[in-house]
């Protein structure tokens, strides 16, 4: 297996809307659920409420001390204001810290430009059944075994199935030894709602940055399996609320993947659009600015033998290839076949 290769590759670093950023304890110093609370009762609720308002104003409404709320907008615009950085800085920047991580899929590789890169975030999308939960196992096969580095899988549909990850893990070696501690070294958490999976990554945050790595190892890859299933709940009647949780964990998983230098893989589901009918991810253009990479996942019509399970992988987005390569993979016994790029696919 391949060792962790540094490449390069452009960055989209697209900032996320911070209008949406809803005031919470623990966003900046000084901001305490207190204060948070006298300022939602008198209708300042995100980032943007909060710098844009009158501050001795809102002082007065709230009975707040005017040098606190100073304090804490300066804070607040010091974390989500953009400063320049020059092209240079970045270009050294990326060469340093990116590694491409091969996924144990060649012809998937191939269709990334060499594998999962580290600082992005890769989704996988498709209808169910499509093999999402399958390539995502494939991915924690391949770097807990071939890399020997670990993965945290957030599992949100109860998808993640060990005894299937293990079959995976004995196609590529017969040394049981090593199966146990590839097997040990992809850390497993169900999370079936966005609270629990904001936690998850916070908790992440906090032992990475105080490098406590002890219960996560060499970590490599974050793997979100589904990001749909926690969010769709959250867009019906309170959209706003459900948007603004949403940004908040895109936010999350672009700053883990940056700051850490993760690959972050994610899946979604897609949905038909009304007037062409073609297939496109769920979620809608909020979400669509979140991943680097997009990768569709069909099934594939075909004589395949009744041993193998055909899917067709279209590049959707990227940063680096062009979009509409597909490539064939079977994902049926963690083989894959070569890769063979047939054609371009419309309307992604």
């Amino acid at each position: 297996m391949s060792q962790i290769r540094h490449g390069l590759g452009l960055c989209s670093c697209l900032s996320l809307p911070v209008e949406m950023v809803v005031l919470r304890a623990g966003l900046c110093p000084g901001l305490t659920e207190d204060m948070i609370q006298l300022l939602r009762d008198n209708g300042i609720r995100t980032v943007v409420d909060f710098v844009s308002s009158d501050l001795e104003d809102v002082a007065q409404k709230c009975s707040l001390s005017y040098k606190a709320l100073v304090a804490v907008r300066r804070v607040l615009l010091a974390q989500f204001s953009a400063f320049p950085a020059n092209g240079a800085d970045l270009y050294e920047e990326l060469k340093s810290s990116t590694a491409i991580l091969p996924t144990g899929s060649p012809s998937l590789d191939q269709l990334l430009d060499s594998g999962l890169y580290t600082g992005e975030v890769m989704e996988l999308m498709g209808a169910p059944g499509t093999g999402k939960t399958q390539v995502c196992l494939g991915i924690a096969a391949s770097v807990s075994l071939g890399l020997k580095q670990h993965v945290l899988f957030l599992d949100s549909t109860g998808g993640f199935t060990a005894s299937r990850l293990y079959q995976m893990l004995q196609a590529q070696t017969e040394d049981e030894e090593e199966q146990l501690e590839a097997l040990q070294r992809v850390q497993v958490q169900r999370v079936f709602n966005i609270y629990k999976v904001l936690r998850a990554l916070q908790e992440l945050r906090d032992r990475l940055s105080q490098q406590v790595l002890s219960s996560v190892g060499p970590l490599k890859v974050v793997v979100l399996d589904s990001v749909s299933a926690v969010i769709y709940p959250l867009l019906g009647g309170r959209q706003s609320e459900g948007l603004a949780l949403m940004m908040q964990l895109s936010r999350e998983l672009k700053t883990l993947a940056r700051e850490f230098s993760l690959a972050v893989v994610v899946t979604n589901q897609v949905t038909r659009d009304s007037s062409s009918g073609s297939l496109k991810p769920a979620l809608g253009r909020s979400w669509s600015f979140v991943p680097s990479t997009r990768v569709l996942l069909e099934s594939k019509e075909g004589p395949w033998e009744r041993s193998s399970t055909q899917r067709a992988a279209s590049l959707a987005k990227s940063p680096r290839q062009p979009a509409g390569i597909q490539v064939e993979l079977d994902i049926g016994n963690g083989d894959v076949l070569d890769p063979s790029l047939v054609t371009r696919t419309e309307g992604l």
